[in-house]
């Protein structure tokens, strides 16, 4: 006999138990990453009907002291601000909006900054704020009005660029990500890294936005004591489908997968031509990491690459990206879509629909990734050159040096990684080889001369490292250094300590 209370849970009531502040915590630690949460608030932007966002990075002197993104949407009056700052707030997303949570603002914001500020105003409305200062927020979702008069003069700064009768401004403070101090020209450092990737970043997820002539990206460097201008970038698209010419003839083609619970979804199949040189090919992380599937919804980029548990990636299929704009799939029983829009989640539905997935021309999923495979393999035999295996690189190697290594050489995988260690030698000696542990050590002593003065990380000196990889390759595939090698390595010895010592000289002076 089956009890019922295997079937139905019977309740008394219920009492409403709202969330303690220290959730304002745990709402900023969900590992936003610092391009993606800044693509977050770009998106703000262009559900407001934006033409036009900058992000302003404000310094004084050598010191980043905060970060703005700026628009000319629509903006928001008093109430639609609160709604905005609620954490959870809905605020009426229309069919293709980018919004879907409504937590983007608010934990993007908090992930990277200890406040975030927000002024608003309408064609119809004075300036607004709030401000969302952790503390406060911890203590009990204590949301600061900003003054008026703040409010107005903060808008004013911006009048113009791009704020017209509308727009909006998201202030970050305490940024958690900006350097402690700017000295040494760590601050110019940051911002050239910062910015170069902020714009691969926005200029691939956005790409199609971006390709209008009715919207645009700027990132800018300002003092805010002299008022000098450093830097002022236009984010370019970057269309991972941007080849002049497809590796074949047959392709694009469109297959269409059938989902029974869905409907039918279309798989929007390109082969890139090989050895493309193209920031749209290249640009963006390893190559083998940027095959598969490219997620779209409402014309903005929810994933760049992968299979999605349909198979691995290989290099052989480097050259294969398919693009799928996402269904209206409200439930999520196919798609799911992660709350920092980097990834889709889907369904085994969705990977048994790939299988029985055909084109027009009646070919099959499988027969596309056939073709990828032979453009690829037929690319690398029309070249006639085949390269050496080498040691797989391992400890101490830059992930980017890494992952280029992976790419362009076959790796003689049954053997040991090559690492790399810090190590004090005596002074004429700029490295030494240990064959049997696989370590290549460097001198201790010539490390500041390479940083030229930055503090050491485990994968540091990335161009010094990739150049003694390649050199010595055959002195850890050889079980005894022959007199020829032998030669060679003091010839590097000598020159390289000479280099080393000459940067230490200029550090000096």
């Amino acid at each position: 006999m089956v009890s019922e209370w295997q079937f139905e849970v019977p309740t008394a009531g219920s009492k409403r138990l709202p969330p303690d502040g220290r959730y304002m915590e745990a709402l900023s630690s969900q590992g936003y990453g610092f391009e993606a949460a800044i693509a977050d608030l770009v998106d703000n932007s262009i559900d407001a009907g934006a033409g036009n966002v900058v992000i302003h990075f404000l310094r004084d002197g050598e010191q980043l002291v905060s970060l703005v993104v700026v628009d000319d949407g629509k903006g928001m009056d008093d109430d639609q601000l609160d709604v905005a700052m609620t954490v959870g707030g809905r605020r009426g997303y229309g069919n293709r909006s980018l919004g879907m949570f409504g937590t983007g603002l608010k934990s993007a914001s908090l992930s990277h900054a200890n406040s975030v500020t927000v002024v608003s105003r309408t064609k119809r409305t004075r300036p607004v704020g709030r401000r969302w200062l952790m503390e406060h927020a911890k203590q009990g979702f204590e949301c600061d009005i900003i003054d008026p008069d703040f409010a107005q003069d903060f808008v004013d700064f911006y009048q113009g660029r791009p704020i017209g009768f509308q727009g909006t401004i998201v202030r970050w403070d305490g940024v958690k990500d900006f350097p402690n101090h700017g000295g040494g020209g760590q601050t110019d450092r940051y911002l050239h890294r910062t910015v170069n990737k902020l714009g691969l970043h926005l200029g691939l997820h956005l790409h199609r936005f971006l390709a209008r002539r009715d919207f645009h990206i700027t990132i800018s460097v300002q003092d805010v004591r002299t008022g000098v201008e450093y830097a002022n970038y236009g984010v370019e698209s970057l269309d991972p489908f941007g080849y002049p010419v497809s590796g074949d003839a047959g392709y694009p083609s469109t297959f269409t997968a059938d989902i029974p619970t869905l409907g039918t979804v279309g798989l929007r199949a390109h082969i890139w031509p090989p050895r493309s040189s193209l920031d749209e090919y290249k640009a963006f992380g390893a190559v083998v990491e940027r095959e598969g599937f490219y997620f779209y919804r409402h014309d903005r980029l929810v994933q760049a690459g992968g299979w999605n548990n349909f198979r691995q990636p290989e290099q052989h299929l480097s050259l294969a990206r398919v693009a799928v704009d996402l269904p209206d799939d409200s439930d999520g029983k196919v798609f799911r879509l992660t709350v920092k829009k980097e990834g889709v989640q889907a369904s085994p539905e969705f990977v048994a629909a790939i299988e029985g997935a055909a084109d027009g021309q009646g070919r099959n999923f499988a027969g596309y990734l056939t073709d990828a495979e032979r453009v690829y393999r037929e690319a690398r035999k029309r070249a006639g050159v085949v390269r050496k295996a080498a040691i797989p690189p391992g400890r101490g190697v830059d992930p980017q040096v890494r992952h280029v290594i992976e790419e362009e050489l076959p790796l003689l995988t049954q053997d040991d990684p090559l690492q790399f260690r810090w190590q004090r030698l005596p002074n004429d000696r700029f490295f030494e080889v240990d064959q049997e542990a696989h370590v290549l050590l460097l001198n201790q002593r010539y490390r500041a001369a390479l940083l030229g003065g930055r503090s050491g990380t485990l994968n540091d000196a990335p161009m010094v490292k990739s150049l003694m990889y390649l050199l010595m390759q055959d002195a850890f595939q050889r079980e005894r250094l022959g007199s020829r090698l032998k030669d060679n390595i003091e010839l590097w010895q000598a020159v390289l300590v000479a280099a080393a010592r000459a940067e230490l000289d200029r550090i000096a002076d």
